[in-house]
């Protein structure tokens, strides 16, 4: 999958999971929104597929626990 069908992607769930789902008065606060999903959520919490469908941390703390036990 190149790059720019992975940024694809990310824009669509981004459309389906936050924008679809309310109206902002503000540009401010949309973009507060934007921010919040993708730097908090997409990036943190939710499940990647290309770490196994674990999350960032979950993936992180595993990576670790497999090299401490080698």
């Amino acid at each position: 999958m190149s790059s720019a069908e992975r940024r694809r992607g990310v824009w669509a769930r981004m459309q389906v999971e936050l924008l679809n789902r309310k109206k902002w008065h503000t540009r401010v606060e949309l973009a507060n929104a934007m921010f919040e999903y993708l730097e908090i959520f997409h990036n943190r919490q939710r499940r990647h597929s290309a770490l196994g469908m674990h999350t960032p941390i979950e993936y992180e703390i595993l990576h670790q626990t497999r090299q401490s036990a080698a």
